[in-house]
């Protein structure tokens, strides 16, 4: 769906509850879709994220049965699993510092030497963890200490990184189903999945953990279940000005 304001070409979409699988389907789209969603901002730039692809007939049919039965898996022409990986967390905190060292080649001014402290001491600093989440509540302690008189961030512990990795993953999805509407497709994000059965299935590790999973296809008139309903706008753009 197309709209017009202040004389821009807009795009909006509406979640598809049933495709045609009729329809031609055309797979390089997704393929498109996700190396634009691999632009997605991301926190830190970690991209601590695998999107993986459900092609294979048994297997998306297998993978729409532990999405509850939904209509928007079973008649989808590809499924989306977007996942978050933690365990990746040093490997790609070696990569970011090797780019910063790069980047700033030849200079010894603050910025560069505070781009390169944030990747070699504050990530990890953060992102370690134990089974347990004890680091994560002796940073919690040392950052309520530290806020005492200024400003910081309080969100350290193990399942708030949990919550900003998902957030990230978040914000690829979005992307991914923009560039689908783009490219002619509809798709439907979904939460409601067995994910310890689709973990094991899509041969994830145990620390990964799968955010939502997309449905993608051309859209059925029965596939919109009715016009969008949203609340009133007042009750949820505050401004402060």
């Amino acid at each position: 769906m197309f709209y017009i304001i202040g004389g821009k070409l807009w795009l909006s979409f509406v979640f598809v509850r049933k495709y045609d699988l009729t329809a031609e389907f055309d797979h390089q789209a997704v393929a498109r879709a996700l190396d634009l969603a691999t632009l997605s901002p991301n926190s830190s730039n970690m991209q601590l994220w695998q999107f993986h692809r459900v092609i294979n007939n048994d297997k998306r049919q297998q993978l729409a049965e532990l999405c509850m039965g939904q209509n928007a898996a079973k008649t989808a022409n590809e499924l989306v699993a977007f996942v978050i990986t933690s365990d990746k967390w040093q490997q790609r905190t070696r990569i970011n510092a090797a780019h910063i060292r790069e980047t700033f080649k030849g200079r010894e001014d603050k910025a560069s030497k505070r781009a390169l402290k944030y990747y070699e001491k504050l990530i990890p600093f953060i992102y370690r963890n134990d089974r347990f989440g004890i680091l994560g509540l002796g940073r919690q302690l040392i950052c309520a200490f530290l806020g005492r008189n200024k400003p910081m961030v309080r969100e350290v512990s193990k399942a708030d990184l949990r919550v900003c990795l998902h957030k990230s993953s978040s914000l690829a999805a979005m992307t991914f189903m923009i560039a689908m509407r783009a490219e002619g497709y509809d798709t439907c994000p979904m939460e409601g999945f067995d994910s310890k059965r689709a973990k094991v299935l899509l041969g994830l590790k145990s620390s990964d953990e799968i955010t939502m999973i997309i449905s993608c296809g051309k859209r059925t008139d029965a596939g919109i279940y009715g016009e969008r309903q949203r609340v009133n706008k007042e009750e949820i753009i505050i401004t402060h000005a």
